[in-house]
């Protein structure tokens, strides 16, 4: 990553659906915070989405890897339409953006807004303030396997999932030291009683990693039982790891569990900074909402504040942080999505006034 006081690059792809009104947002917000703060911006625009496979046949162009790398940070909107196969739009810009640069890490943080009624019962006594460490480059998201005998009685797919003991430690390590920050807390998501070989080998290596980190107290959860826990009890946790595909469903749950997942924001890191990371809200391209100016734009702009956090820029992400959550106090400065009566648009101006 570039010296901070030598400026900062920022590419951003705004992709499809309310992604494009979304990034809308986080450019308006993003300029504010540089005339504030004087962060040494410099953010440029890509086009790589759904429309342009459409039209030219890739998501990106064939540089599209090395083109992204002379940034310091990729900020995402969101990709995807009904026009499009899901695993093309994905394995045509995110997954290799992942894996090229080593975002191993996919940090999910978790919380419970004031103004954001959570479907839980007495959700209000129950704070939630938790972060899901999901595995991102290898498990069971892999590439092994294939269809045979297509369109025949007996027609086999199999799909592999790939744990290697790199993987397990170094996001285990990662999730260890976050808890050891936070709360001293970690679960780790497992399914050892069915899974029988990728599992234990999951948890020798967890239990192997948590050794170097006497004072964080690790337990194990069948994720099973976890998602139910998130459920039931979801401000008993602090920090929750887990494998590419355990981590993909239960951070969905719990960002459901306080409200809305048009909230929930991702960072997918490189920890080591040798690439560049990329920030993105969890929710998808939404086409039956987009072009309505009615989209959540704080998923992406909690996106944003991890992206400012990841470069540097503690003082802009906490301000932004805050004017995010004092919007959300209020129907009148919240999307539909969470209980309110405003657009898009307004949500941006509201949070742009914080801002000044």
């Amino acid at each position: 990553m570039a010296d901070p006081a030598a400026g900062r690059r920022i590419a951003l792809i705004p992709g499809d659906g309310i992604g494009i009104e979304v990034a809308d947002s986080a450019r308006q917000v993003l300029g504010r915070l540089d005339e504030r703060f004087g962060l040494g911006l410099d953010i440029d625009e890509y086009d790589w989405s759904c429309e342009r496979y459409l039209a030219e046949g890739a998501m990106m162009p064939d540089d599209g890897l090395a083109t992204l790398q002379e940034y310091d940070a990729v900020l995402l909107g969101a990709v995807g339409r009904p026009d499009v196969p899901d695993h093309v739009s994905l394995w045509g810009l995110l997954i290799p953006i992942r894996r090229a640069f080593q975002q191993f890490v996919n940090l999910r943080p978790v919380l419970s807004f004031e103004g954001v009624k959570s479907p839980l019962a007495d959700a209000e006594q129950r704070p939630i303030d938790l972060v899901i460490v999901r595995e991102n480059n290898e498990g069971e998201y892999s590439q092994i396997g294939g269809r045979f005998n297509r369109g025949l009685a007996d027609e086999t797919a199999v799909q592999e999932a790939v744990f290697t003991r790199r993987g397990i430690t170094r996001i285990a390590d990662y999730a260890l030291e976050l808890s050891a920050e936070r709360r001293r807390r970690l679960t780790s998501a497992t399914k050892s009683n069915g899974l029988v070989h990728s599992m234990p080998f999951w948890d020798e290596v967890v239990r192997e990693r948590a050794d170097q980190h006497p004072e964080v107290d690790l337990t194990e959860e069948h994720v099973d039982a976890l998602a139910a826990k998130l459920v039931l009890k979801p401000e008993s946790f602090d920090v929750i790891v887990a494998s590419n595909l355990f981590g993909d469903i239960l951070s969905d749950l719990a960002a459901g569990v306080t409200g809305s997942i048009g909230i929930a924001p991702s960072g997918n890191l490189d920890p080591t900074r040798q690439h560049p990371s990329m920030f993105e809200p969890v929710h998808g391209s939404a086409p039956d909402i987009a072009g309505k100016g009615i989209a959540n734009p704080v998923g992406m702009l909690w996106s944003t504040v991890l992206m400012l956090e990841h470069l540097q820029a503690d003082e802009a992400a906490a301000l932004l942080m805050s004017a995010i959550k004092d919007t959300l106090r209020r129907p009148e400065t919240r999307t539909a999505d969470v209980g309110g009566t405003a657009s898009t648009e307004q949500v941006t101006t509201a949070v742009l006034d914080r801002l000044a």
